[in-house]
Parts: structure tokens; C-alpha cells; sequence
């Protein structure tokens, strides 16, 4: 047996951009209100008085600490602004990075839409926006704690904010924060109190690739931004599965999402048409479909179900993608099942060889872990489970020719006409952990005979260790004729199995390609 499943994990990418969506509209909402209240305000526009007024009524509104380092403001043919080096800090969070720096923004307006309420941006573009979102058990203040939801008094029709910097902070102490990059959004209003709708495009950086989504995204719940709703569809296209190490392909994915940022409901595909492991060098065309639920806050994502499918095997898991506290990178824990699988299939995952080792049809159910780290995938793989093979028969001529003398002697033909052997009913434990399979209660039949072996198997060297007997039908000296058949009745009862046949410990070594199999004397 080899390394019996690694289920691609599709880690729905739609989440990529969700958490950019959330800063975005924020940052548009306090420049919006920047203009607004800069037209609004009295003549004293461009004096550093009305200045540090404004930035003090922004302060309390907010309940913030804002900043400006320079701003010009005309008002013909049409109100416009521009505002440099933007800081907003959370007043709760002394010693936290500032929920937004931006480097420069841009705003226009009519008139009409600034003299009616709710008041009208025609457009809000950012520039070098870069935004730390905090998450903690005690952030801001949460729906029925008495506060009510302010009523909205803006209006963006248009929001561009191409190169945007996302890092969301973690909520338990000792993990790592996700950052992201986005290549390119744009949102547009359908009115007051209503969601945005989106167009966003991602430089994926791990693995590299495209995204482009596109739905609607609020309206923005600021007193509980977890409740904020959001929907869309996804195309993650092209992306390079060789910068995770052990793995390749070029994998594409499409999907839909809907549900609030806390909890969003993932549906999609994946399509890999040239997925490869490193230690199996096969090409196989790895399909998936899968269900998620992803936290918008924190990355962590529940899969149910996945399905994987390659070759004419078929494989079910869920399970979880998480962060572990104080470590870095996700988690992947999946519980994957196969009930009628192709063992060839299973092979090429893991075995060079062409074809593999054996033919069959394969039942397993196996846990997996994958944490994270810089080694291969394989090597950082872990699997406990059990098989059955049912049907199975060895492709290796040696090995096959050897276990069919082995059923004749058992069997106690000695005329030396072997016909092929098909052995059968195979099962066993197995469990795998740096590179190295671990077979257990590893057993099968040939006509004749039953073998069972414990030992291990190197996937990388393909290193064969096994240990077991053989129960044989007849007895040592039914296995031979002349001088050896009259010599080995004086053992027979030493390997006597209740008076009748045989039981013969042996030892399996050497490689895949080129087995040793010897009597275990030691035994």
C-alpha cells in the first residue's frame, strides 16, 4: 500500500477578497463624510481652524482618532476634494496599528446631491489604502446592548479602490494575521440603506493565480460587522499548485457565496487537470465539488462535504481548515472515506511505477491531518485508517509467480505446474507519518494459504520491511517430496497449526520493484 489519499483540500479562495470589502466601505464611509461635512460647513473651508474643527467632529462621530495631513478643496464647476496621508485610529485599541491609513483620496459631488438628504458622492477613489481590521471577543458594541445602528446619511455611487492592502488581526492571542493584497475593486450603491455592488480582482499570492468575484456586499453594519451581509460569484483561474511542496497542477475554480461576514456559505468546484504528487509522479485529473462555511473574520473554514474524484475513484471527506494557537498558517483536518475505489487509482499517488502495484477495488476510511510548514506535503501528511481490497491481484511478475508457487506448495502439489495465483481478501490498519507507511494486521489469501504481516514502507525509497507467517493448508513435509518430505516430518509439529497444516514465519524486504522474501529465522 501506499499513501492512500491526499484529498485536495480546496480552500475556498472567495473569503480572499470578503475581508477587503468590509475595510473598503468603512474607509469610503469616513472620507465620504470627510467631503460632506467640508461642503456643508461654513466659509471657513480651507482655514486650519475649520480644519481641526472637522477632524474633531469626525473624532467624535466615530469615537476615533483621525488625522489629515493635507487637503484642497474646490467647489466649481463642482464640489471636490482631495485629502493626503489619512490615518484613522480606534480610540479602544491604544497601542493596536490604525484600523486605515490612506495615502490619498479623491472625491466629487454635485451640488443637488449635497444640498438633499440622504446626501450623494458620485465617486470616492483611494489610493495606497491599507486597513487593519481588530478582532476581539470585546470589540465595538454588538446589536441589543442598547445602541442602535445610526441611520445612513451617505450615499457612494461609486467606490474604486484599486491596489488595497487587507491584514485582519487575529482574535485569540499568538496567531498570525492574514494579509492581502487586491488587485482591483470597485463598488456601486443602489441607494440608501441598500448593499454595494461589487467587482473585485485578486493577485492570489499562494497559490498564484486570479480571482475575479463579483455580488453585493452590505449594507454595513457598524455596530456588529460580522452581521453584514454579503453574496457573490467567484472564478479563481489558473492557479500554481507547485509552491506547495510535494504537490503540482494547475488547478481553476468557480463558486457562489451568500450569508453574513461571520458566516458565509461557500459552494463550488475545482478542476485540476494535471495534478501530480512528487512521490507517486502520475498525472491524474483531480475533480472536486464542495461545500463551506467560512468565519469572514477569522479565515477558519468547516467543509461538508468535499468530493474529490480521480480516475474512477471517488473519495467523501469533511472535516476543517483552522488556525492552531500560536502557530503559523492553517490547519488541514479532514475525514475521508472511499467505498468502491479503484486501487490502481490509489496507487499512482504515491508509487512510480507504471502500472502500479496491484488491481482491485478499494474500501477505506482514514483521518488526515496536514499541518502547517515548509516540507512536502507528503512528508507533513498524516493518516490513520483501515482497508479493505477486495479482487486484488499483484501486477509484478516476480511477485506473482513467487505467491503462486507459494499456493500450489500449500496446497501440496509438487509436479511443479504453478498455474497464476489470485490473491484476495486484503485488509488491515494503516498509518503514516513522516514519509513512512505503517501497515498493521496487514493480511490476504491465496488459494492455500492466508498471510499476514505487520512492517512498514518508505514512500520515498520504497523500502519494503515487513514481518508475518504464512498459514498454509498442509503440513511442511506435504509441501515437497522424496528425502526433504521424509526430513521435514521430524519439524512438522513445531509449525503444526492445531494437528493440520503449517504456520511459517517470513520476512519481506528490499524494494518495491525487486521484493526479498526469506524464512524469518529468528522467529
Amino acid at each position: 500500500m501506499s499513501n492512500l489519499t491526499p484529498v485536495a483540500s480546496p480552500h475556498p479562495r472567495a473569503k480572499l477578497w470578503i475581508f477587503s470589502l468590509v475595510a473598503v466601505v468603512v474607509a469610503a464611509g469616513i472620507c465620504g463624510a470627510l467631503l460632506l461635512t467640508l461642503l456643508l460647513t461654513s466659509g471657513r473651508w480651507l482655514t486650519p481652524i475649520a480644519k481641526r474643527e472637522i477632524l474633531q467632529a469626525l473624532s467624535r462621530q466615530y469615537r476615533s482618532d483621525v488625522d489629515l495631513r493635507s487637503l484642497d478643496l474646490t467647489l466649481f464647476p463642482h464640489p471636490h476634494a482631495v485629502g493626503v496621508g489619512f490615518v484613522f485610529r480606534e480610540k479602544d485599541r491604544p497601542g493596536a496599528p490604525p484600523l486605515i491609513t490612506l495615502r490619498r483620496f479623491e472625491a466629487d459631488a454635485s451640488w443637488p446631491g449635497l444640498l438633499f438628504a440622504p446626501h450623494h458622492v458620485g465617486n470616492v477613489r483611494l489610493e495606497g489604502l491599507e486597513i487593519h481590521i481588530a478582532r476581539g471577543e470585546e470589540q465595538g458594541r454588538k446589536i441589543g446592548d442598547g445602541s442602535k445602528q445610526p441611520a445612513p446619511q451617505l450615499v457612494f455611487e461609486e467606490v474604486v479602490a484599486d491596489g488595497t492592502r487587507l491584514e485582519i488581526l487575529p482574535r485569540a492571542p499568538g496567531k498570525l494575521p492574514l494579509e492581502f493584497d487586491i488587485y482591483k475593486l470597485s463598488m456601486t450603491s443602489a441607494g440608501t440603506g441598500r448593499a454595494m455592488h461589487y467587482r473585485a480582482q485578486l493577485r492570489n499570492a499562494k497559490p498564484p493565480g486570479i480571482i475575479d468575484a463579483d455580488g453585493d456586499f452590505g449594507p454595513w453594519n457598524a455596530l456588529d460587522p460580522g452581521q453584514t451581509g454579503v453574496t457573490g460569484k467567484y472564478q479563481f483561474s489558473n492557479a500554481d499548485l507547485s509552491v506547495f511542496r510535494g504537490i503540482s497542477g494547475r488547478l481553476s475554480s468557480t463558486g457562489e457565496f451568500h450569508g453574513q461576514l461571520g458566516r458565509i456559505e461557500v459552494n463550488g468546484e475545482t478542476d485540476t487537470p494535471d495534478f501530480e504528487v512528487s512521490v507517486g509522479r502520475h498525472l491524474l485529473h483531480l475533480r472536486t465539488t464542495f461545500s463551506a462555511t467560512v468565519d469572514g473574520t477569522n479565515g477558519d473554514t468547516l467543509l461538508h462535504p468535499v468530493k474529490a474524484q480521480f480516475g474512477h475513484t471517488t473519495v467523501m471527506a469533511q472535516g476543517e481548515i483552522v488556525g492552531e494557537q500560536g502557530g503559523k498558517g492553517k490547519t488541514i483536518l479532514l475525514d475521508a472515506a472511499v467505498q468502491d475505489g479503484d486501487v490502481a487509482d490509489v496507487l499512482r499517488l504515491g508509487v512510480k511505477s507504471e502500472p502500479p502495484p496491484m488491481n482491485g477495488r478499494i474500501r477505506f476510511h482514514a483521518k488526515i491531518r496536514i499541518p502547517p510548514g515548509g516540507g512536502d506535503i507528503p512528508d507533513r501528511m498524516e493518516l490513520n485508517g483501515q482497508f479493505e481490497i477486495t479482487g486484488g491481484r499483484f501486477t509484478n511478475r516476480t511477485l506473482e509467480q513467487k505467491l503462486s508457487t507459494i499456493s500450489e506448495r500449500t496446497r501440496g502439489k509438487t509436479d511443479g505446474t504453478a498455474e497464476s495465483a489470485a490473491a484476495s481478501d486484503f485488509g488491515g490498519k494503516f498509518t503514516l507519518g513522516n514519509g513512512l507507511m505503517t501497515l498493521a494486521g496487514f493480511s490476504f489469501r491465496i488459494p492455500g494459504a492466508t498471510v499476514r504481516l505487520d512492517g512498514t514502507y518508505g514512500l520515498k525509497n520504497e523500502q519494503l520491511n515487513f514481518r508475518g507467517t504464512i498459514a498454509t493448508e498442509v503440513r511442511l513435509s506435504q509441501m515437497t517430496t522424496g528425502v526433504k518430505s521424509r526430513l521435514l516430518r521430524m519439524v512438522d509439529p513445531i509449525f503444526s497449526r492445531n494437528g493440520t497444516g503449517a504456520v511459517i514465519p517470513i520476512h519481506i524486504g528490499g524494494t518495491r520493484s525487486s521484493p526479498s522474501f526469506g524464512l524469518s529465522i529468528g522467529r
